[in-house]
């Protein structure tokens, strides 16, 4: 997990901390709840793509069906129906760089739940576009990889987080 450049923000499972136009870091957790520095700003939702949405990328689309789920990617078109339907008014694509080609603009953040070997690449091309990144785990596969992330990161000042199933929960931050 990397550290925000843009404020404060403190890595909790299960919560965005996104500088949103200019208005200050707000965090929004996965159920819907906003927290910020201000909490009288008018915060629509953040715009989401979503790679991997099948096994854990189901569990992380639920974790941000809340949000405006605007792109949905996954290789397997078929397997993928119940999501494309749950979200009609989502793109669909099945290769995530055609997603980014074609319709980065219209998210804010992306998900990464691909398989554990295939997140890297993604997750690097999210942020090098300036787009603020969950990325279930493991990031990458070699110390290099996560020094490139952590380099793109703070190079394009978006917020990072990295999934790990409820262990950056207070209990377990108290134990380690």
């Amino acid at each position: 997990v990397f550290p925000a450049t843009t404020g404060s923000f403190e890595p909790v499972h299960g919560t965005w901390g996104i500088k949103a136009g200019g208005r200050g870091i707000l965090r929004r957790n996965f159920w819907g709840k906003v927290q910020g520095y201000n909490d009288a700003v008018d915060f629509t939702g953040l715009n989401v793509a979503v790679i991997g949405v099948n096994n854990r990328g189901a569990a992380n689309v639920a974790g941000v069906e809340h949000e405006n789920i605007v792109a949905l990617c996954d290789v397997d078109e078929a397997w993928s129906g119940a999501q494309r339907e749950k979200f009609p008014k989502a793109a669909f694509f099945t290769d995530y760089r055609q997603m980014f080609d074609k319709a980065a603009k219209s998210f804010d953040a992306v998900v990464v739940s691909t398989p554990d070997h295939t997140h890297a690449l993604p997750a690097c091309l999210a942020m090098s576009l300036k787009k603020h990144v969950y990325c279930e785990k493991p990031m990458a596969e070699t110390v290099n990889e996560v020094r490139h992330m952590r380099e793109l990161a703070a190079k394009y000042k978006v917020v990072t987080q990295m999934g790990t199933q409820i262990h950056a929960g207070d209990n377990y931050r108290r134990v380690v």
